[in-house]
């Protein structure tokens, strides 16, 4: 993270850049956590200067941020002394971050009058397919963050849709992740407007409960500029890179049909807050496109783009400021047919997509467990690193906190 810190040169563009995104309707998240990012001050200075306006993390990030750092083994010693199941360290570890996360962003968080300032966690990807468990890990994570300013990431699957609903009418707000298909989106949107209207109902707050909708996009064009790819036809060459900010510009309209009619009539003079489409996966991958497409392509009011650091560095530098998907409105209904034409099934693409998605979230945490149960092992019990944390009276009051708050939410630990 470090070899990536933004320079003051770079940081003196906010105002050229990050500013004027804000006007047009778009925050722009970071997607990424590390304690590093927090301890070293550069997630101050995203904050304050560059002008970041929230963070996302997902199994993958965490993976990296654990395993490529020795910050965490101090903390890993003492929980493995304690008697800590590895399933326990790995969420102690995960919620400890986010924690600090939320506290950067709590000035912003309150500044934009709730409306920013989000910090998100993710539910075990491998609860992906249960609805009952995915309900009581969210309510789990939500309790140990215990921050006003906490989303929690569940998976757009069939089953996740149900878990969306009955989360957000209880008051919990949630980042709906791995959506590819406006299908998909179109559910996504429909659970968190009835779990929004039952939390109205049974007398909640709801200006308190906050929704986005994560639309992955770079994801989608490496799939199917591949299969263009393979078929080594011009024309069909001609379509590469462009079905992930189509498709994003159909979900767009699916947005406004949703939440600028019946919606603004009656849940908005309740309170109620829109469910923005965030785009994710927006970093590019292929070296023959711009660096920041999948930023300047996708500015739209009352949307969010979480971005990796090269990203947002590279959008800072010289990214092009206008509310580019309103261009054209709606679906291209040739490009999709041109698209049908050489065999490419969207429906297919997306399905495969998440399929490898939660596939991927499943390895990542699979392996952070395993990394940390190796870590346990290979530690001398009397001997601490003079990396990471120490048991301060501070630390041991949180985790009396931490383990008392899940004992009393009944989620099974071990």
């Amino acid at each position: 993270m470090s070899s990536e810190k933004m320079s003051a040169p770079e940081t003196a563009k906010k105002t050229l850049r990050l500013d004027g995104l804000t006007k047009l309707g778009q925050s722009l998240w970071l997607d990424s956590i590390s304690r590093e990012l927090m301890d070293s001050g550069e997630l101050k200075n995203l904050i304050e200067v560059v002008g970041i306006r929230g963070m996302t993390s997902n199994p993958t990030i965490f993976e990296k941020a654990i395993n490529g750092s020795p910050s965490y083994d101090n903390e890993i010693a003492i929980l493995s002394r304690k008697g800590y199941s590895t399933e326990q360290i790995v969420r102690f570890l995960m919620v400890r971050d986010i924690r600090r996360a939320c506290d950067f962003f709590l000035p912003l968080h309150k500044e934009s009058g709730g409306n920013d300032g989000f910090v998100s966690i993710e539910v075990s990807p491998l609860l992906s397919r249960e609805t009952k468990a995915t309900v009581a890990e969210a309510k789990l994570l939500h309790a140990l963050v215990d921050h006003p300013n906490l989303m929690v990431k569940v998976p757009g699957t069939p089953e996740g849709m149900p878990a969306i609903e009955e989360l957000t009418s209880i008051g919990i707000s949630i980042n709906v992740t791995l959506l590819f298909s406006p299908e998909s989106y179109r559910s996504a949107a429909m659970a968190y407007v009835k779990g929004l209207t039952r939390f109205l109902e049974k007398g909640g707050d709801i200006s308190r409960v906050h929704s986005v909708a994560s639309v992955f996009v770079s994801r989608i064009d490496t799939l199917v500029d591949r299969k263009l790819s393979d078929l080594k036809k011009p024309q069909a060459d001609i379509l590469r890179g462009r079905l992930g900010i189509e498709n994003c510009r159909t979900i767009y309209a699916i947005f406004e049909e949703v939440f600028k009619g019946e919606f603004t009539k009656k849940l908005t003079p309740k309170g109620a807050h829109v469910q923005r489409p965030l785009w994710a996966s927006t970093g590019t991958k292929n070296p023959e496109y711009s660096d920041v497409l999948y930023v300047d392509s996708l500015i739209a009011p009352d949307t969010v783009n979480t971005v990796p650091m090269a990203t947002l560095k590279a959008f800072v530098d010289h990214g092009k400021l206008s509310q580019a998907l309103l261009v054209k409105k709606g679906s291209d209904q040739a490009f999709y047919k041109e698209l049908a034409s050489f065999g490419i099934s969207c429906e297919q693409v997306f399905q495969t997509l998440l399929e490898e998605g939660l596939k991927a979230f499943e390895q990542s945490f699979e392996t952070l467990n395993s990394a940390i149960l190796d870590k346990v092992k290979s530690m001398n019990p009397g001997r601490s690193s003079d990396k990471g944390v120490t048991e301060t009276s501070e630390w041991a009051s949180e985790m009396k906190s931490l383990i008392e708050t899940w004992e009393k939410t009944g989620v099974p630990g071990k």
